[in-house]
């Protein structure tokens, strides 16, 4: 009898488990996307003259590299020289300074010098391009030219290129060439958004600044960083600063399971952190060799650090982020959404197995470089790997090394950091700063979900936490993963429908934005 009055129990638990998994479930508050513009179509075409105007900036190959006093900075004086040509009206309206000689500051004045000005953020920068030689170049300034007779095709070291990495090629409704997505397009939308407007005789209600950084590739502290301590040894305190960092991520290209475009804000950016661990053993000929050598210690290490992650959590934005992800995935994923306080291990778990979505919800070890003996019959007393985290907001660089220093115990070895940077604060999402994106990129994308999320990669926003609370990263451009796949990679380009878009984007939040209202 009391067998069956406990297994009357536990049976009435069980169920009164699973009604309050299914209730809490159905009742949780998924977003839901709802179209904001009511069917109507928007003007986002982009003239020939802002075409032309951008692929000329793309064919000025503005490298930065690591070793910042070795750069070619010949680029870097004829694209400044190129922006105040292209856009005499800009330079006309605004004051214009530089910082560092190669930061450019413009200042658009406002109605109201009692609102709190905001920021615009670019940079002019870009990556190398493997191979490329600009005296082989063969880029034509001819811009348009028919499919049969491409622009500047090219063969041998570039052939996974489809035109010069610095022709500007403009073909089948694509613009290509190194910076087109990372990030000339920012730059120059924001300039064309800027010249229409003053041309129709706008004038925002506050002040409105504009911030180029020609190094952020490299870091930013010769560009962002100086710019933002111009800004701080002025006293500027921005409402709100915009920046690179987020896209709208085609249908199935950030998650599998995600079936709509996805809008998605940094509300802050991940740290990052490179170590050099050397592991010290017996060196000698390799016909008498110990029972493990260093490169086996090292071996033992790397499997550690990649086999002992650093422990999953979820942060705020990451908690926007999934609800507002939630609505479209199945009802077990929604179920462990809703239900963290019981299902978090399944969440965590799932979440894991996609690269994109594990990146949000840890900071990430990434090994990537080992060495050891420089000869095949040589036992090295010293092997080496580098390892690479990209820290969450929220965890720190000595959490970090503790976290190694903890796993490398046993070991003699010696642990040495190679570049490091904290994350970024995070960006509140209740304020007009960020309302203002949601409600225009919602007018431009209106099927998209919109959220915020992580930056997991560096950006100069970082620079400008001491001028702002409210910092944003976006760029309203639709890509799928093989053009987001392009970005510091062969064959990166911009589609015109996309930088269309970004010019109206800019154009439409310069005139709606509202400030005061944070």
């Amino acid at each position: 009898m009391k067998i069956k009055v406990i297994i009357s129990i536990i049976f009435a638990l069980i169920l009164a488990l699973v009604i309050i998994l299914f209730v809490k479930t159905l009742v949780h508050p998924f977003y839901k996307t709802e179209s904001t513009n009511n069917g109507s179509t928007l003007n986002t075409s982009a003239s020939e003259k802002a075409i032309k105007r951008f692929a000329g900036g793309i064919r000025i190959p503005t490298i930065s590299t690591d070793n910042y006093e070795e750069t070619n900075f010949k680029p870097f004086d004829e694209f400044k020289a190129y922006l105040s040509e292209a856009y005499p009206i800009i330079y006309k309206n605004m004051d214009t300074l530089t910082v560092n000689k190669y930061g450019l500051v413009f200042h658009w004045k406002g109605k109201n010098k009692s609102l709190k000005s905001i920021l615009f953020l670019a940079h002019y920068d870009v990556v190398p391009v493997i191979g490329y030689d600009p005296q082989t170049d063969t880029a034509t300034d001819t811009l348009f030219q028919p499919n049969d007779n491409p622009i500047a095709r090219i063969d041998s070291i570039q052939s996974k290129w489809d035109y010069s990495p610095f022709s500007g090629a403009v073909v089948d409704g694509r613009i290509y060439g190194r910076g087109t997505i990372d990030m000339k397009c920012m730059l120059f939308s924001l300039f064309e958004a800027a010249e229409t407007l003053i041309s129709e005789g706008f004038q925002p209600e506050q002040d409105i600044w504009f911030a180029f950084g020609q190094d952020e590739e490299v870091g930013g502290q010769q560009g962002a960083a100086l710019i933002a301590s111009y800004f701080k040894d002025k006293g500027l305190i921005f409402d709100a600063v915009y920046d690179e960092g987020g896209i709208i991520a085609a249908p199935g290209s950030a998650l599998e399971s995600i079936k709509k475009p996805m809008a998605l804000i940094g509300t802050g950016e991940k740290g990052f952190l490179t170590l050099r661990i050397k592991a010290f053993g017996l060196g000698g000929h390799s016909s008498m060799p110990p029972a493990k050598s260093s490169l086996v210690y090292i071996a033992e290490i790397i499997e550690k650090l990649n086999k002992n992650q650093m422990k999953a959590q979820i942060i705020p934005p990451i908690t926007s982020f999934l609800n507002n992800i939630g609505g479209e995935m199945d009802f077990i994923s929604r179920m462990a959404i809703a239900n963290q306080w019981l299902l978090k291990p399944l969440l965590f778990s799932s979440l894991s197995k996609s690269p994109t979505a594990n990146a949000l919800i840890r900071t990430t070890t990434a090994i990537t470089m080992a060495r050891g003996s420089d000869a095949p019959n040589v036992l090295t007393s010293v092997s080496e790997v580098t390892v690479n985290f990209r820290i969450l907001p929220g965890e720190t660089i000595n959490d970090v090394i503790n976290h190694v220093k903890e796993l490398c115990k046993g070991y003699d070895v010696e642990i040495k950091t190679m570049i490091a940077r904290e994350s970024s604060s995070v960006s509140p999402e209740n304020i007009n700063a960020f309302k203002v994106v949601k409600k225009t990129i919602e007018q431009l994308y209106p099927n998209a979900i919109v959220s915020s999320y992580i930056t997991v990669g560096g950006t100069d926003a970082y620079q400008y936490q001491a001028v702002s609370d409210n910092i944003y990263r976006f760029l309203p451009i639709d890509l799928n993963l093989y053009e987001q796949r392009t970005m510091h990679n062969e064959n990166e380009h911009i589609t015109i429908d996309n930088y269309g878009k970004m010019i109206w984007y800019f154009q439409e939040l310069m005139k709606t934005y509202q400030n005061g209202q944070n």
